[in-house]
């Protein structure tokens, strides 16, 4: 069963950064797409950022310029780099696997930006 285990949630204020880590239990590469969504209070799940098995990237706009997504395959983790952080990027941040039409997800780690 694949499993994601996300860590690097926090506390930041305005303007701080934080990096978030995914390690998924198989090779990444057996997965079409890595990435992450989030959500918060009150609020249907969404897109952050997602790569591709190629590396091809995709951002959400609020997330350009400010988050970054990258990966390390010998280690089978995904990371998400927040910088310049909102207290409207307070959310559960979850980590995704997309194989063909299967998706799997973390457990969630929670950000929360203090103004």
């Amino acid at each position: 069963q694949v499993q994601l285990v996300e860590s690097g949630g926090g506390l930041v204020h305005a303007g701080g950064s934080l990096s978030l880590s995914c390690v998924v239990s198989e090779n990444m590469f057996n997965f079409n797409y890595m990435g992450w969504y989030r959500q918060a209070p009150g609020k249907q799940r969404e897109l952050v950022a997602t790569m591709s098995i190629g590396g091809s990237l995709n951002y959400a706009d609020f997330a350009k310029g400010r988050f970054t997504i990258s990966r390390d395959g010998a280690k089978n983790t995904v990371y998400l780099q927040m910088n310049s952080l909102k207290p409207e990027d307070t959310a559960i941040y979850y980590c995704h696997a997309r194989l063909l039409s299967r998706m799997y997800w973390g457990q969630g780690t929670q950000v929360t930006v203090s103004s």
